[in-house]
């Protein structure tokens, strides 16, 4: 039997156990959600020690012989630069207007939380944002711009262990290299050279303050499409720069008259022909990494020679057009004797305008500039130049039954007996098919085909005269040989470097000898009698010694002249794209010589390298 006076005492002992227990609950419940919680946030978060092996996407950067850069390769715009190299103006403009409390902050700001949250609290919505430079860091790198919970707890738990174990002058430094900056700019030294054409430690306040207003919403604060609006952003970081005393009223006066950029900077291809071949034959060796590693390719142009290239095709082809109807294209390749190296290239004459490769892509007919193959094999077979051939009528059966080709000579003329020095110097036609069939135009093709022609030759005797298709940059990787008896393969880089500097490849020049050095001399005394006494009689005006051979073919369609002197070997074609004639007596001494000859005058007579 119970008594009565016990009972109160054991219910007062029950609920203190209840109580216990329910609280134990809640305790375990509450451990659980934050344990749970704090899985959910960190079982997928990303290691922050990967940050010590980050390398940005970076453009790679091509340069001239000379040390000019002339092109970026890039598929975002990007050159990294080392945090220490920015200038602290450029730091605290960002600092001002992102995250004034930066330099004190342990990756996350609560008080800037707090003060935002107040702020959208009393506006009713999300008016204020309140991530740090290291937050926006974390999420650039390791998170997407998802809205939600979880992405903003995962973005502050990284950021304060970024923060562990990275200095802020580190950590500032990743960031404006990382950021984007809109007209496909990434990071601070693109930023630079895109809106204002220079790097980052010749900008001036002004310049610096445009930039930082830009990453919140760089299309909407754009100079080049709202420069209204750009000009209010840029007014609200150099008044907070003055409010936080990064800089004095004078500066800040100074800053607020500077003028806005008008037009980006976008880097056009210097040499735009050559840097799209070289582009595709990087592109074919490493890959996407030539748009994305930052390498250095230092390229065989020579910057000053590629000038005078471009201005020589410009003035021929002007010269060209007042007395021809218009459209009329012009390709020029430089080949360095020694080296193999391409030392200047015009495709055509706009790039911008129209990107076919005339240099390198174009099959078109050689006329007579394919001859001295047809000579070469004949000093080969035992002739020298002043061995005599005949020069007269003679007629062939043609493929088609019943047809008869008869080669004619340019002037309609025949000259009887002359030597082969002078059938080629004067680009006898009816001589050169009599010494091609002599010697076989199989053998002639052979001959080609050793001294680097690659396209398919035709074994007819109309290919003596230049009647199958060739690039310009074969013919003249060919001739060459004329000049030296050795086949040298063109090149178009010296090495290529990685980000740090590492040389990852280095070309050699691949030289063999193909040709004995006494049928190169006689092939050298023919070719300078084309100059003397021949078709390019024009060329005596440069004064020196120099060999080569004009090419006309039928109706005046393609115009060549291909020449050397004892270190550069040039090439120039002249004609139309639909293969349309060039205009009446546009032959290669008229159209193509003084292209040439414009660039022999006025390329150095020495190289740097010499």
């Amino acid at each position: 039997m119970r008594r009565p006076e016990l009972e109160p005492e054991r219910s007062k002992k029950m609920s203190f156990s209840k109580k216990i227990i329910i609280a134990f609950i809640i305790s375990s419940a509450f451990v659980g959600i934050v344990c749970g919680t704090g899985y959910w946030i960190m079982f997928d978060l990303p290691k922050i020690k990967t940050l010590a092996e980050y390398t940005p996407m970076e453009s790679s950067r091509v340069y001239s012989s000379d040390g000019k850069v002339i092109a970026e390769l890039y598929i975002e715009r990007r050159t990294f630069i080392p945090h220490y190299q920015i200038p602290d103006y450029l730091k605290k403009s960002f600092i001002s207007i992102e995250d004034i409390r930066f330099y004190t902050h342990p990756g996350v700001d609560f008080i800037g939380i707090a003060r935002a949250l107040w702020h959208d609290i009393k506006a009713g919505g999300i008016v204020e944002g309140a991530s740090t430079i290291t937050q926006q860091l974390a999420r650039m790198l390791f998170l997407t711009s998802e809205r939600s919970l979880k992405r903003k707890l995962k973005e502050a738990v990284l950021s304060i262990q970024i923060e562990r174990h990275y200095t802020k002058d580190e950590i500032i430094g990743l960031y404006l290299n990382q950021a984007y900056f809109g007209t496909r700019a990434y990071g601070i030294e693109a930023a630079s050279q895109t809106y204002f054409g220079k790097s980052v430690n010749e900008l001036t306040l002004g310049e610096a303050a445009l930039l930082a207003s830009l990453p919140k919403a760089p299309s909407f604060f754009s100079p080049f499409k709202r420069p209204d609006k750009a000009m209010e952003r840029r007014s609200v970081v150099l008044k907070k720069m003055l409010h936080h005393k990064f800089i004095t009223k004078a500066e800040f006066d100074k800053a607020m008259n500077e003028p806005l950029p008008q037009i980006p900077h976008m880097r056009k291809y210097e040499a735009p022909y050559f840097i799209e071949s070289l582009r595709q034959r990087l592109e074919l060796k490493y890959g996407s990494k030539v748009y994305s590693a930052g390498y250095k390719i230092y390229s065989t142009i020579d910057h000053r020679m590629q000038s005078i290239a471009e201005e020589a095709v410009k003035k021929g082809i002007e010269a060209i057009e007042k007395r021809v109807k218009p459209s009329v294209q012009a390709s020029l390749i430089v080949l360095d004797l020694r080296t193999g190296h391409i030392k200047a290239l015009v495709g055509g004459t706009d790039f911008w305008k129209n990107q076919y490769n005339r240099a390198t892509q174009a099959l078109r007919q050689p006329g007579s500039a394919f001859k001295p193959f047809v000579y070469l094999t004949a000093f080969e077979n035992g002739m020298v130049s002043e061995d005599t051939i005949v020069d007269s009528p003679l007629s062939f059966k043609a493929n088609r039954q019943g047809k008869v080709w008869s080669p004619k000579n340019y002037d309609g003329k025949y000259y009887g007996l002359v030597t082969l020095k002078t059938a080629l110097a004067k680009s006898l036609n009816s001589a050169t098919i009599r010494i091609a069939d002599r010697v076989g135009i199989k053998n002639v093709i052979e001959t080609a085909q050793r001294l680097g022609i690659k396209c398919e030759l035709q074994p007819y005797l109309p290919t003596a005269l230049g009647a199958s298709d060739v690039t310009l940059m074969e013919m003249v990787s060919a001739y060459s040989t004329f000049a030296t008896g050795s086949t040298i393969g063109p090149l178009t880089y010296e090495r290529v470097l990685n980000r740090d500097g590492i040389v990852l490849e280095e070309t050699r020049p691949e030289i063999k000898e193909v040709v004995d050095k006494e049928i190169i001399e006689e092939m050298k005394l023919s070719l300078s009698a084309v100059i003397k006494e021949g078709t390019a009689q024009r060329a005596k005006e440069l004064g020196r010694t120099v060999y080569g051979k004009t090419g006309t073919t039928n109706n005046y369609t393609d115009a060549w002249f291909i020449g050397f002197d004892d270190r550069l070997v040039v090439g120039v074609w002249v004609g139309r794209d639909d293969h349309t004639p060039i205009g009446v007596k546009e032959t290669g001494s008229r159209a193509a010589l003084p292209i040439w000859i414009e660039f022999m005058k006025k390329v150095p007579l020495q190289t740097p390298a010499d």
